[in-house]
Order: structure tokens, then C-alpha cells, then sequence
């Protein structure tokens, strides 16, 4: 297995861009650091890309000084394919996150080969025992893992498991996210997540929210369907990071 280096893990076919490294240097640099999203559909807001070129908004959220892109390659729900994942990765100089409903080890391979720097991992999805095979497949291939968690319950099952950044979605992914909340989700946790850079993920549109996760504990927040629908996808941008670091 090959061993871990800061970051990173090399794996003999080069060194990935590192999320966890990005998160760190957009706080250093005084924003706060956000992860936005290429996203085609979601099951409650509908089509998102409103005809535009997903690759091109990719380019132009790289230029906006986020810290990551997420692609989401779910067909069904959110519309998504893995050649979106490779064509994206190819195009921006940022790390890439692939999200899906990750389970396999074919599925890590087919994000390392397209590109991806990191890896969702779901844990409602997913037996402990085989997110440990996941992680440990992660790392082979170079990939960052982002375990998700949307409970108590969730994180007390994953919270010794040797995974690189950890996410608390303010939504129930289990019904496709459909449903209303807001950070509170990511404030009742965040306390009780010491070891690992966190990411608040979904139901924030606006810098306050950003402020408060921010202050709850996040390192970074994970924006997907708000920049989609913002009507200036970069000012919208600028408008988050700018609520600084610390916030």
C-alpha cells in the first residue's frame, strides 16, 4: 500500500491537487473557503444548468478563488455522468470532488482515471466495513476521501476511521435533499468534530449562513444548487468567500 505523504498519497502515477491542502491555503490567504458545484439537476430545483455549458461555468468558478469544484455524476436524480467528471477535471486547475453514491472500488478507480483529487463517501450508504475498503482503495489511487455524515449516530460510526475530511450535510441525502433546513444541522455537530478539516455542506445561500457554519466550526463550506441559481455566479461567489477567515 502506499504510504501517506502530508496531503497527498502517491501512488507512482503522480501527485493529486489536495482539497484539504486548498481549504488551508484559501484561510491562509484571509477568504473563506469555498467548495462549489457542477450540478445538472436536482429532484427539488429542477434543471440547473438552464442550457449553459457546465464546463464553462466550471472555468469561471476556478477564476472566482474557490478552493474546490465538486462535480456530481449521479444520472438519475442529478443528472450527472462521469464524462462530466473528466471533462471538468481536465479544465481546472482546482482539486475536483467527485460526488456520487460511491460504493464499489471500480467506482474509485473510474474517478481516479477522469481526474478527481478527492471522493465522497456517504455514510449512511455504507457498512463500516466497507468504507474501510473504500478509504484504504482511496489512498491507493491517490484520492482525498470526504466521509459524509448527516447525524450523531453517523458520526460516532465513522469517527475513528483514518478518512482525510469529514462533511455534514444540513440536508437528509436519503430523499435526494429535497427537503428544508438551513446550517443548524452543521452548528449542532461541528463541536464534536475535533481532528478533521469539516465541510458544511448544502442549504447555505447567502454569506450569513456561510458566517455561521464558520463559526460553528466549519473549515469550508460545499455550495451547489444557490450558485447555480445565483444571477451572477461570481459576484455570488465573491460575496461567500469574502466573509473572511477566520469569520
Amino acid at each position: 500500500m502506499p504510504f501517506k505523504d502530508g496531503a497527498f498519497m502517491n501512488t507512482g502515477r503522480g501527485r493529486r491537487s489536495s482539497l484539504g491542502e486548498s481549504v488551508r491555503q484559501k484561510q491562509m490567504e484571509g477568504h473563506f473557503p469555498v467548495i462549489s458545484e457542477i450540478k445538472v439537476r436536482s429532484d427539488k430545483a429542477g434543471d440547473l444548468l438552464c442550457g449553459r455549458d457546465p464546463v464553462a461555468l466550471a472555468r469561471e468558478m476556478a477564476r472566482c478563488s474557490v478552493a474546490g469544484i465538486s462535480v456530481v455524476t449521479e444520472p438519475e436524480h442529478f443528472g450527472g455522468n462521469m464524462g462530466l467528471l473528466k471533462a471538468v477535471a481536465e479544465t481546472v486547475h482546482v482539486p475536483v470532488l467527485h460526488k456520487d453514491f460511491i460504493t464499489t472500488q471500480k467506482q474509485i478507480e473510474e474517478s481516479a482515471s477522469c481526474g478527481a483529487s478527492a471522493i465522497l463517501l456517504i455514510t449512511v450508504m455504507l457498512k463500516t466495513d466497507s468504507m474501510v475498503g473504500l478509504i484504504e482503495a482511496a489512498g491507493y489511487h491517490g484520492l482525498e476521501t470526504l466521509v459524509e455524515v448527516h447525524s450523531l449516530a453517523e458520526l460516532e460510526t465513522v469517527k475513528d476511521l483514518p478518512f482525510d475530511l469529514l462533511g455534514i450535510n444540513n440536508r437528509d441525502i436519503t430523499i435526494f435533499e429535497v427537503d428544508d433546513n438551513d446550517v443548524s444541522r452543521t452548528e449542532e455537530l461541528a463541536g464534536l468534530c475535533k481532528d478533521r478539516l469539516l465541510i458544511s455542506e448544502s442549504s447555505i445561500s447567502r454569506p450569513e449562513e456561510v458566517r455561521r457554519a464558520g463559526i460553528s466550526g466549519a473549515d469550508a463550506v460545499l455550495i451547489g444548487t444557490s450558485v447555480l441559481k445565483a444571477q451572477c455566479m461570481s459576484e455570488f461567489i465573491s460575496t461567500l468567500t469574502a466573509v473572511g477567515w477566520p469569520p
